[in-house]
């Protein structure tokens, strides 16, 4: 039984030039190649007692060492993908050996070309759009709304009709947001070649208590990617926040399903 496996980050065409040299990866693992079919795949060797199908199901449960873990196999990606056409593999995918990661490129070469093909050229730009948090009552409003009614209703009906129309202001809110989040989408489709709407990320993993209306990922010509930011800066203000990120490598236009390796399993 091996003692280590073979941790893939991403896969490009094997071309003339050199790719990116001295990168580290996860776990602090030297970076190498393994080419076959006219591919390249970058790979680290890794340990199974670190690696191996358990205890990454253990290691998945730490949300440090996924972040960790997550920077450094990004690191390498990036690294990569500044350098040539690239398909970034998901996140602790590992193989028994070398040999089976050969065996892939041979037998995934035509999906892999497709793949490789379509993102040449181009890269991934995020767009998240929120909902506007509610506009707070100038100062001394909300109690003079409430000295108002004292006379005409208790306290326990005056407060009801102050949550209520709070609770129709945040729903007014949200409606402008989604429909600027539609009219964001379609602007932003209409200058890339593909696109990806990603579910909505909940506040603790976004970071921020407004609601996320628009989750997407857009591919862009490298030389439009000054307009597409520029398209972007032209829907500001108009009913939702919005946040630009990128470029990146495109890993939502990358997506290939490798099997047991693919889920965090040895193959």
């Amino acid at each position: 039984m091996p003692d280590t496996g073979t941790y893939v980050y991403a896969i490009t065409w094997d071309a003339d030039a050199p790719g990116p040299a001295g990168l580290t990866g996860v776990a602090g693992t030297p970076v190498r190649t393994v080419a076959d079919s006219g591919l390249v795949a970058y790979v680290s060797t890794v340990p199974l007692d670190r690696f191996g199908e358990e205890p990454l199901r253990r290691s998945l449960e730490d949300l440090d060492w996924v972040s960790e873990t997550a920077r450094a196999h990004h690191r390498v990606v990036e690294a990569v993908a500044g350098t040539a056409p690239t398909a970034p593999v998901r996140l602790v995918t590992v193989y028994g050996g070398d040999e089976q990661v050969r065996e892939l490129l041979r037998d995934r070469r035509k999906d892999f070309t497709a793949l490789l093909s379509q993102v040449a050229g181009r890269s991934e730009w995020g767009v998240k759009a929120y909902a506007r948090r509610e506009t707070a009552p100038p100062p001394g409003e909300e109690t003079a709304g409430a000295a108002g009614s004292a006379g005409s209703a208790s306290p326990g009906i005056a407060y009801l009709k102050r949550r209520r129309a709070s609770l129709r202001g945040r729903e007014d809110a949200w409606r402008v947001a989604a429909g600027q989040a539609e009219h964001v989408h379609t602007a932003l489709a209409a200058v890339s070649v593909a696109n990806r709407r990603h579910r909505a990320q909940d506040p603790s993993l976004s970071g921020r208590e407004e609601a996320m209306v628009l989750n997407g990922a857009y591919l862009v010509d490298d030389d439009r990617g000054g307009e597409f930011a520029a398209v972007v800066d032209s829907l500001r203000g108009q009913g939702a926040d919005i946040e630009l990120t990128g470029p990146w490598a495109p890993y939502s236009f990358t997506a290939l399903d490798l099997g047991a390796a693919d889920a965090g399993g040895v193959r």
